[in-house]
């Protein structure tokens, strides 16, 4: 399957283990402990939980330089939207996160727990937004508790999904080329099951948006598996009762003019696959549509 819904590289084990020998400061133990809340203000008007992968986290591939010792230095449209709306903004969002590590650390993950060929993994060098009460707590569990201990959240959104077709891709013969409806399927149940989790364990009875993936190239075949996944995250949140906002609708009216290239219109970093700056925003206007109607 071609490389058409955007999250963490293929080399993110890779990567962990370099910049932890290059930059021993963010090593000395679980990120976990070092992580710092991207809250706004305390006179907000609510709070807004932010739950996912690396988009939403604001991971933007690895230019020289980088700070993975500090989570402000990434920006998702998360805050974007924090800012627009008025909200404190608790983005508990890991980057390579999968729909089933969401629930449960100890399974596949694309890079937050572990990867393919790595135990290790984002979290175990390096701090997320927020900071979660241990090591072995799931995003879900942590989502959680924070609805049950929070009592003004008044959104939710969940993007997370492409990394389980990142991790089908380095797991079958054929890249995943046959495969794609049916991880589509269990990424629908799995995101059916955490929805309902959040509404039930969580209490919660607000508004939640599930956020759609972008093609890079809506012009081609890269178009069918982001396609696919939408449709499957679109599905699971109309059983849910929850609102979409369409970041696939979104990138391909902006990368219209371009031939439906999603880099060429610069929503998407080049040899990469997560948004750009301009990218982000795209997704945070989504967002609030999706809220404001």
């Amino acid at each position: 399957m071609p490389r058409a819904v955007p999250l963490r590289p293929r080399r993110a084990a890779a990567v962990v283990a370099a910049l932890c020998v290059l930059t021993s400061a963010a090593c000395g133990g679980s990120g976990e402990g070092e992580a710092a809340s991207s809250a706004t203000a305390s006179s907000a008007s609510g709070t807004y939980l932010a739950l996912g992968d690396s988009v939403p986290f604001g991971y933007r591939g690895a230019p020289a330089g980088t700070d993975y010792s500090k989570a402000a230095a990434f920006v998702g449209y998360p805050q974007l939207v924090g800012a627009k709306l008025g909200l404190d903004v608790v983005n508990a969002a890991c980057p390579g996160e999968t729909t089933a590590s969401f629930t449960d650390v100890t399974a596949q993950s694309n890079g937050c727990e572990n990867s393919v060929r790595s135990a290790a993994g984002y979290r175990t060098f390096y701090p997320l937004h927020v900071l979660y009460d241990s090591v072995k707590q799931s995003q879900l569990d942590f989502a959680v508790r924070t609805l049950k201990r929070t009592p003004k959240v008044s959104l939710v959104t969940l993007q997370v999904g492409a990394n389980d077709a990142f991790v089908c891709q380095q797991t079958t013969a054929d890249g995943c080329a046959t495969e794609v409806d049916s991880v589509a399927r269990t990424l629908e149940t799995n995101v059916g099951r955490i929805l309902a989790t959040l509404r039930g364990q969580g209490g919660y009875r607000g508004r939640i948006v599930v956020v759609t993936y972008y093609s890079l190239d809506y012009a081609n075949d890269q178009v069918l598996p982001a396609r696919a996944l939408a449709d499957a995250l679109t599905a699971a949140a109309h059983v849910s009762g929850a609102t979409v906002a369409s970041g696939f609708d979104a990138f391909r009216t902006v990368a219209a003019p371009t031939g439906g290239n999603s880099v060429a219109a610069g929503l998407v970093i080049g040899n990469d696959v997560h948004p750009t700056a301009k990218g982000q925003e795209l997704l945070a206007s989504a967002v609030e549509q999706a809220v404001t109607g």
